[in-house]
Formats: C-alpha cells, structure tokens, sequence
C-alpha cells in the first residue's frame, strides 16, 4: 500500500514542530537550524525517533530552510547537497517498518516578480534542485509547507515534477479575517487547494500561523473545497510572547481534542506545528487510533 493509498483508508500522522524540539536542545536564534544535521546529527536522530516512538506515521526532515537560495543566505551554500542529503538519511536510520519520511521545502524567503526580486525560472530551479536531492537521498514523499504565496507553491510543485515522481504534499499557511480565511497574498481557500491539487499535488491542506481551534474552522473549508486527501497540521495556540521566549498556550489536551474534531470532518492527515512536541503527537494517536 503506497503512502496516498494509506493515508485515504487509514490515515496518517504526521509529526510535531521540529523548531520547537531543536530550541529545547539550545538552538539560538540567528543560526540556521538546518546546519544541526551536520554539527549535531545525534539531536536530529533522536528527535526524529521521539516522533516515531510517540505515533508519528511520518517525520518531516530538517529541511525546511535548507533551499540553495536560504542555505546561501546563510553563508552555507556550498553544504547544500550535504545537509540535505544527511536530513534524510539521519531521519530514515530510525525510521520502522511502515513509517514514512517527508522531505521538507519551504519558501524561498523571497517575493516573485513583479512585486519581488525572485523570477519565475530562479523558484523553479531553486526548488528543483532541492526536490532532486531529497529524492535521491531516499525521501518516502516531499512537502511543500508553510507556502503565503500559492504562486509559489505552484512553481515549488512544477520544480519537484520535473526531477521527481515522489507525492507531493502541499500546504499553506492562513490567517482568519473577518471575511474569512486568506494568506497574507489574499489567497482563498477554495481557489488555492484547487490550483494546488491542478498543479500536481497529491494532498493539500494548512499549516502553522493558526491554532487548533482556528483549524477547526479552516480543514472544513479545504475539506468542502477537494477530493484529495487533506492535511492539517495547527500551531499549539497563537504564539504569546513572555519575557524572552515564546509560549504557545494550547496545552496537549486541547490541542489533541481540536485534531479529533479534524479528523471527524474527513480530514485524513494530521499533525502538528509550531509548539508542538512528541507528547502532543502521542495523545492525538491516542485519541484517534
């Protein structure tokens, strides 16, 4: 059974936050955090294997700012291939019989034209590249996540598509209005997910920027809106800001209580994001297994 056919007869679950895992093992601000699969490939492996260990069906690699336009930014450029490839390889040397590993892509970081600097051949190349290295590496499934800009995920999609014929899962990140929900490019749901599922992608949904709650109300939408298998993937509340850290208030008894909410709507992947952690990942799986 392939991943999209078990995601449709018995769902998945995803992971939790991986910023929020690395900080607790003292990432600063300011360093990429992508640099950790080389440095510290122990911390990676271990988180990966909390994940798994707590009911994750798949981890997401340590990818996510990994492209060569971040990763040059970042003075690490010529590490691209490495710390990609490693990403994949620390998450899969723990990974059972049955679990799955995505392949993570985020955003460039930066604006397409006209409004930006970032041409449409340049998103293409940037993402194919990265789409390239993963698969080569032995991702199970690539995400394309976190995307404000669903131009951007479709030329992230066209990218993958033309070096790999993994599935593609792709999610943006919204923000409730009171008209209601929309990037911060003015995305709607409904006109998104179906340019997402034309464009080629295998599973469309949200993440980050909300909390569970608010996810509710948002997986309805996306539900109502495509036939694909639909992800959601909520922060743990609306950051709050307390002295120098960051707390997300949904403790994992809500947050677990909102995913089962989700999951009863039709919603066939779920998981978490910002301020989540393998105990949240563990009590969804209880409650929905």
């Amino acid at each position: 059974m392939g991943i999209i056919e078990q995601a449709k007869t018995d769902g998945l679950i995803f992971d939790g936050a991986m910023g929020t895992m690395l900080i607790f093992e003292g990432l600063k601000g300011g360093k990429a955090s992508e640099f950790w699969n080389l440095e510290k490939p122990d911390v990676l492996r271990n988180i990966h294997k909390k994940y798994f260990d707590a009911g994750s069906d798949v981890v997401t690699t340590n990818t996510f700012g990994a492209s060569s336009i971040k990763l040059a930014r970042a003075g690490l450029g010529e590490q691209f291939s490495e710390i990609n490839e490693t990403a994949v390889r620390l998450a899969k040397s723990v990974a059972g019989k049955g679990k799955y590993v995505a392949g993570d892509i985020g955003p460039t970081g930066e604006i397409l034209q006209p409004y930006g600097t970032l041409s449409v051949s340049q998103a293409v190349d940037c993402f194919a590249e990265q789409a390239d290295c993963l698969t080569r590496a032995g991702a199970d499934l690539l995400i394309i996540e976190t995307m404000f800009d669903v131009n951007e995920s479709i030329l992230a999609i066209r990218g993958v598509r033309s070096v790999s014929s993994l599935p593609i899962f792709a999610t943006l990140t919204f923000k409730e209005t009171k008209t209601g929900f929309a990037t911060v490019m003015g995305n709607r749901v409904e006109e998104s997910m179906t340019a997402l599922v034309e464009a080629g992608a295998s599973a469309v949904g949200a993440n980050c920027t909300i909390g569970s709650d608010a996810m509710i109300r948002l997986a309805e939408r996306i539900r109502e809106s495509v036939e694909v298998p639909v992800i959601a993937q909520p922060n743990a509340g609306k950051p709050e800001t307390k002295g120098a850290d960051v707390i997300y208030p949904e403790d994992m008894e809500y947050f677990s209580d909102n995913i089962k909410k989700i999951k009863a709507l039709g919603v066939e992947i779920v998981g978490g994001c910002c301020g989540t952690t393998p105990d949240y990942i563990r009590r969804i799986a209880e409650k929905i297994r």
